[in-house]
């Protein structure tokens, strides 16, 4: 039996509920706030447990509180999934039926690239193209600065790629449809969408841009983990530690009550 959670443990939830999505140096800062309000006992390494505490109360709800990596910079981030919607349809409630289209669109072009993004101009493309009701171009990118504010994808100087909280949230429905296309990274087999390949052919393993860059640091002759070839790509700069900015205790957790919820409530 598990053990019951506790007042920390109902701030903790009620604030992954209010966020959807909080980094991972936000989670700790939260752990150590909530335990910390009302008196409860503190680790600063035990967040894992903590959070497993709170996620074996959530199982009769479906609902989870899910660690993933970023593939822009490779930070870790924890996001309350619904487990029971394992598809795009978990989003029918805040959107359009031809705004998922859209998405639907956006994924399939992020999925089938090699970069593991889309242009902005190919996603305008497929607007006018939509089976349910076509979007003009002013309609397709408020829709996509949705997404973006949403959370669900990225946007960088005119290219989408998809958020952490889309991987997270969409992998077993991403499996599943683009079972011949989704490759997992070799170092830490999460899903790579954004990464190097391996230019062997018998191997072509996947390794994403944050792994690549902490794998090969320091070795002047870096090789395939797998096959051992030549690596020939460039091996880029780890990204410098999250700003103290992004270290600030996410939204709500200041909030006096936090009650445990009967059901999933919608995140911004």
């Amino acid at each position: 039996m598990s053990p019951p959670m506790g007042d920390s443990h109902k701030r903790f939830l009620q604030t992954m509920m209010s966020n959807g999505i909080i980094s991972a140096s936000q989670a700790a800062a939260l752990h150590k706030h909530c335990c910390e309000i009302h008196g409860a006992h503190y680790v600063a390494d035990r967040l894992d447990d903590f959070i497993n505490i709170i996620n074996a109360h959530l199982q009769s709800l479906f609902m989870h509180i899910r660690k993933g990596m970023s593939e822009e910079d490779g930070l870790e981030y924890y996001a309350l999934v619904n487990v029971t919607e394992t598809d795009i349809t978990r989003m029918a409630s805040d959107y359009a039926d031809n705004e998922l289209e859209l998405f639907r669109k956006t994924m399939d072009l992020i999925v089938d690239s090699e970069s593991g993004s889309a242009s902005s101009t190919d996603i305008l493309n497929c607007a006018d193209s939509l089976q349910t009701k076509k979007l003009k171009k002013k309609e397709t990118e408020h829709v996509l600065n949705k997404f973006v504010q949403d959370k669900w994808l990225n946007e960088k100087d005119g290219e989408y790629t998809l958020s952490v909280r889309c991987i997270v949230e969409m992998e077993q429905y991403m499996r599943t449809i683009y079972q011949d296309l989704i490759k997992v990274c070799h170092v830490c087999h999460n899903i790579a969408l954004q990464c190097q390949m391996c230019e062997n052919p018998i191997c072509g393993i996947k390794v994403h841009l944050p792994c690549v860059a902490r794998y090969f640091r320091a070795r002047s002759d870096p090789r395939c983990p797998e096959c051992g070839d030549f690596w020939p790509h460039e091996i880029p700069e780890i990204q410098q530690s999250q700003s103290q900015s992004s270290q600030n205790l996410p939204s709500s957790s200041k909030e006096n009550t936090a009650p445990t919820p009967s059901r999933r409530s919608r995140r911004s």
